[in-house]
Order: C-alpha cells, then structure tokens, then sequence
C-alpha cells in the first residue's frame, strides 16, 4: 500500500459477530465507515456498521459488490472460502491476504508451515483413513487429540483418545472430513501473544495473556500473564516472527503451551483479534481493534501498553434465563467492572454473548472482580 487510508474512508469486514462488532466499533471512533458481510440476520456488526450485506461467504459476487464500495478490505475470522478473498483481492487491498487465511484455516497446512519454518509445535500426523489413524497412534501413542482439520473452534471437531478409545468409532466420528492427530500435551499454561503488523512492515506486540479454558471453551483471561519475563520475551519474540514469515497484515494471534520446562510450544494461529484479547478494550492504550484498523489502513500503530493488570470473563448463553435477560443492574452494581454485551438475540449454551473485564493493582485482583461479578448472574 503506498499511501495511507485516512479516516473518512469506507472499511470493508468480511464476517459480522461479536469480533466485527467491536472493529466496527473502533474504527467508527476513529472517523471511518464500515461496510459489512454475513449470512445471518441482525448480526452483532451490523446492528452498529454503516451498510450490511446478508449474503454467504462463498458468494463471490456479493463480496465482490461489497469491495467496490469500500477502500480496504478485512476479516472477522478465518473460515472465508480462499476464491472469495481472491476475488476480493483483485478489487481492493485484502488485509490478511488470501494466503494468510487459507493457510491457518486448516490444521495441516498451518502445522506444516510454522513446523517448515523451524516453529515449535506438537508432534502430529495427517488422518484421511483409519488405516492412517491408526499407524499414527501407534507412533504418536496415547493419549493423543483427533481433529478435523478445518472448521474447529471452541472444541468443535475435537476427540481426546486414550487406551479405552474405539479408534474406528473415533474416525466416523470425523464424519468424512480430513484429520489431524495431535500428540497429548503435559502442558502447565495456557497462553496467547496478540501481535499487530502494518502494510508498511511495522510491528507491535501486547502483554502474554494467561488463558484458562472451561470445556474448550476460553473462560477468563488474565494480561499480563503470570509467567517469568523470559518466557514471556520469548513468546512475545516468536509471534512477532511467524507473523513476519506469514507476511500478515492486520492482527496475528498465537496460542503456545507452556511446557514444565519453560519450553514454549505453538498451539493454534488466528489472523484476527481474538477472545483472549477482548480486556485490551479497557486495559491498552491501543485495543486490539483499533491496532486492526490501524494496520489494515497503513496507519501508524498505537502502543500496545498496559494502564494497569487486566481480566477478562466470558459470559455463556448458559447464564441467561429462559424468560429473558440476566439482571444486568446487579453485576452493574460492581462499579469496576465493565461489561460488553455483543447484541446476540439468541442465547444457547455454550455460545459467547458478551464479556466483563477490570482492571487491578494485581492480574489476580483483577480476575477475582471478574469472577465475583459475574457469579451474582448465577444466584
């Protein structure tokens, strides 16, 4: 890109949830117009962008339609069909690339490439059969993880095996999509490092964030991480350089395993904002949004420090009652808390309807408010 895209210009987001919800959000603070794509109806980023288009991400041609009215073009998450984004592409500037996107969108290809470019990851072998599923147990052993290799978020598409496991029952359970066979893990921490990365080549990291996850799904987060400096410095390090070998343009999230060692091991990739980010809102002097924005418009980034230790809890359908809302007055009641709410009109157990963060003197303080707030929608 060789001039920048100003404020006033128009952003195109491919994807309308709770992650474009918070872009639109960003980037309409700092004077531009959103324009934005999703099949479904009142989505979270529609209810606050300029214009929406309900139409499905393989639809080449609303993507396409939607690119002539815009000046740039982004993502809200990576399950986007590559011909649409290369579609797109020929159109307007698309930021992460098509082949940003296609590669962290299945598991292989994305193990394959930080594995080729000397990344550490967890050992794994490709299943297309049960013949295949089974010579990898026998040279992974067990336990170990089976999961599709594509369209898994949350846990979805995930089978823990152990000795009891009936491994052909485990490859129906696939249901005919490609596999990938992860060895277990002993790991001690969970944690992601969101990084940002210009147009122009310029990078910016935040704090380690310290994620504890509840089903597979991530339940609070804590930033910074409670780990040693050098482990952190060198989580910090290594998303920075895959996202330099990636060439991305946007926002790169690396989830790591923390190994007993101090070893760290690359779990998974996403070239967006992601959930482990969200207290960036209200902690960072530049959130991971407005970093999005930032970077897809060749802009300057914005400092990535800290005003104080944050947390961050999700808040499950499950929380919502059968006739109605939560009594939001009395988590409001906490007057430290701050809640986001991402304009979901259906709650289901299991599904992200919006998040509290605070901030602490402590990480531990912080999540302990958290915590405590979001308990008194449960009495």
């Amino acid at each position: 890109m060789s001039h920048p895209i100003r404020p006033g210009a128009t952003l195109g987001l491919l994807g309308g949830g709770q992650l474009g919800r918070m872009f639109t959000l960003a980037a309409r603070n700092l004077g531009f117009r959103v324009h934005a794509l999703d099949p479904g109806h009142d989505c979270p980023a529609g209810q606050v962008a300029d214009f929406e288009v309900r139409a499905h991400y393989n639809d080449v041609y609303a993507a396409q339609a939607l690119a002539r009215g815009v000046d740039v073009m982004t993502v809200e998450f990576e399950n986007i069909p590559s011909s649409t984004l290369e579609a797109v592409a020929e159109l307007r500037p698309m930021h992460p690339s098509a082949f940003v996107v296609h590669t962290v969108q299945h598991r292989l290809r994305e193990k394959r490439f930080l594995a080729e470019h000397g990344f550490p990851v967890t050992p794994f072998r490709e299943i297309n059969t049960e013949a295949d599923l089974q010579a990898a147990v026998a040279q992974l052993g067990l336990p170990a993880v089976l999961k599709t290799a594509s369209f898994g978020y949350d846990g979805k598409g995930q089978q823990k095996l152990d000795a009891t496991t009936d491994l052909g029952v485990a490859f129906r359970a696939l249901a005919g999509q490609q596999g990938i066979l992860e060895a277990w893990v002993p790991f001690e921490l969970e944690c992601s490092v969101i990084c940002a990365r210009s147009s122009c080549g310029e990078s910016a990291v935040w704090p380690v964030a310290e994620n504890a996850h509840v089903r597979h799904i991530l339940d609070t987060t804590v930033m910074p991480a409670r780990i040693s400096s050098e482990i952190a410095l060198t989580a910090q390090s290594m998303a920075l350089r895959i996202a330099e070998a990636l060439e991305v343009v946007g926002i790169l999230t690396v989830e790591f395993f923390i190994m007993a060692d101090g070893e760290l091991q690359v779990n998974e990739l996403a070239p967006r904002p992601h959930n482990s980010g969200h207290a960036t809102i209200d902690a960072s002097i530049t959130s991971q949004f407005e970093q999005q924005v930032r970077a897809v418009c060749g802009l300057p980034l914005g400092a990535t420090a800290l005003l104080k230790p944050a947390a961050m809890a999700n808040l499950l359908g499950e929380l919502w009652p059968k006739d109605g809302e939560p009594a939001w007055e009395r988590l409001l009641a906490f007057p430290e808390v701050k809640l986001h709410l991402y304009g979901k009109t259906e709650a289901r157990p299991g599904r992200k309807m919006g998040h509290l963060t605070a901030l602490g003197d402590t990480a531990q303080e912080a999540l302990d408010l958290v915590l405590e707030a979001r308990a008194v929608l449960s009495d």
